[in-house]
């Protein structure tokens, strides 16, 4: 039933953000949806309250993304025919439900379309890092700096830095295979791997005290769990050098703030946060004040024209769906106790 009831299009509708169908899908590629799917409704569904039970009992696909409502027993009641949740985003913990896989809905990411930019933003940032030019860019801005007194501080390049990778994650993952272009040594960082994963012929698998001893920038890519909030905490910190750089894309709980914060105002530890806790940080919080920190709203993931590789994920995977072929990031209900 794939291709949906007597040969046609299956009957489609997106369940997302208002205005984020035209981010996601251009000209050429919502002519290329629309010739596999039958959008059935003018608008994004921001509550299946609002949409025709009629209509509902007729749905066979979802376009999600961010923004998405919950679905769970009472909406899939509602869409006895859904065959398939294509999701234009990562985790889709916050909106889909168990029953879900019970009833055997097909469910796809993007998770490895949003892992490009993420992992592109914090190889800029290691590198950046690495290369001592975030404190320099805001001593610029109050006078004249001298390069020559950084010409010879060994503790400035990029040349076998140590940088260490905290979870192998698909943006994790990404991120070590980009460094593997550069001169330096990776340290990885993840309980649920073993020593033949592919990820350990492009980095050294260690254990956490080791990772933060040993690197001068760590870069986390864990999710977020009940085992993961707090992981980075006063005892993890301690153990990193003196003018290590933490750097988190992932998600802020995974960092003790107080910590952390405590850390930079005595100048021994620097961060770079795009996640915080909470996230976004109140206007007034000490945090935003702290000595060391480059701190960014949120941003590493798809932006402007990065969105169009998420709805190219989509229409990929549609475009299997239709044909009866497997699908490529399928998510399956046991993925969830890992995800973030």
């Amino acid at each position: 039933m794939a291709a949906g009831r007597r040969g046609r299009r299956p009957l489609a509708a997106f369940a997302l953000h208002a205005g984020l169908v035209p981010a996601l899908f251009d000209a050429a590629a919502r002519s290329r949806l629309d010739e596999r799917l039958d959008v059935v409704l003018d608008a994004p569904i921001s509550s299946f309250d609002d949409v025709a039970p009629e209509v509902l009992a007729e749905l066979e696909v979802l376009v999600t993304g961010w923004g998405a409502p919950t679905i769970g027993a009472r909406e899939l009641d509602a869409m006895p025919r859904l065959r398939a949740i294509f999701h234009a985003a990562g985790s889709v913990k916050g909106h889909l439900g168990a029953e879900v896989w019970e009833r055997g809905v097909l469910v796809t990411t993007a998770a490895a379309a949003n892992a490009h930019p993420v992992a592109e933003y914090t190889l800029a940032m290691i590198l950046l890092a690495g290369k001592g030019v975030l404190p320099l860019v805001v001593q610029e801005r109050d006078f004249d700096h001298d390069p020559g007194l950084v010409d010879h501080d060994p503790d400035i390049g990029n040349y076998r830095r140590t940088v260490g990778i905290i979870g192998a994650s698909t943006i994790g993952r990404r991120v070590i295979g980009l460094l593997s272009a550069f001169d330096f040594d990776v340290l990885l960082y993840d309980p649920l791997i073993d020593d033949g994963d592919p990820v350990t012929l492009q980095s050294t698998r260690v254990g956490l005290d080791e990772l933060l001893t040993r690197s001068s920038i760590v870069s986390i890519h864990a999710p977020l769990l009940p085992s993961t909030v707090g992981m980075i905490g006063r005892a993890e910190l301690a153990r990193m050098p003196d003018s290590a750089v933490l750097l988190n894309t992932a998600r802020g709980p995974i960092v003790d703030s107080a910590a952390l914060e405590a850390e930079l105002r005595a100048g021994r530890l620097r961060a770079i946060l795009d996640v915080t806790d909470p996230d976004p940080l109140e206007a007034g919080a000490s945090l935003r004040s702290a000595p060391g920190l480059v701190l960014t709203p949120h941003v590493a993931g798809a932006l402007g024209n990065e969105v169009l590789r998420l709805g190219e994920s989509v229409l990929q995977e549609v475009e299997r769906f239709v044909v009866g072929a497997p699908a490529a990031y399928p998510v399956l209900r046991e993925h969830l106790s890992a995800m973030a």
